[in-house]
């Protein structure tokens, strides 16, 4: 299997839609082609589709078979590329670092090395008795980063 070509085929059926961006290309076995796309205002079926046939017809079956799967990324995964950071502006997300130190705030700023969160905590006043909410920031490095996923909100 020519994976070089297949990367092409996928990078042009991807750059027809500037929204589009390519999140995973795996190349399986038994010569399953696994490509993951996502966009930054979602992807519907159609563009699957479209993309999903840019590769599948320039490539002879005749001369190998395969099976391709087009796929948008699963609520529940991590987030893998930068650009899904922007996507999830203004968004909740859960953090791992790579120390095990847990965070969860809202994304408020992408950098091109590092995001920000903003959350809320009660903190005991600094005189007197009783609590007050207090908005914190912090700036997380993407090298820090083990795992983000977006906190789904019902």
């Amino acid at each position: 299997m020519d994976k070089e070509k297949i990367r092409n085929l996928v990078d042009i059926a991807i750059q027809e839609n500037s929204e589009l961006f390519l999140i995973d290309l795996q190349f399986l076995a038994d010569n399953k082609i696994y490509v993951e796309i996502d966009g930054d205002n979602g992807v519907s079926l159609n563009e699957c589709i479209r993309v999903s046939r840019g590769v599948e017809h320039n490539l002879d079956r005749e001369v190998e078979d395969f099976s391709l799967e087009v796929t948008t990324p699963d609520v529940a995964q991590p987030i893998k590329v930068n650009r899904q950071f922007i996507k999830n502006l203004n968004r909740t997300l859960t953090i791992r670092l790579k120390d095990n130190t847990k965070l969860e705030g809202v994304l408020k700023k992408v950098l091109p090395d590092s995001i920000e969160l903003e959350w809320k905590t009660r903190e005991p006043k600094p005189i007197g008795k009783g609590k007050v909410t207090v908005v914190k920031t912090t700036t997380v490095s993407y090298e820090d980063i083990a795992e983000a996923k977006v906190k789904i909100i019902f």
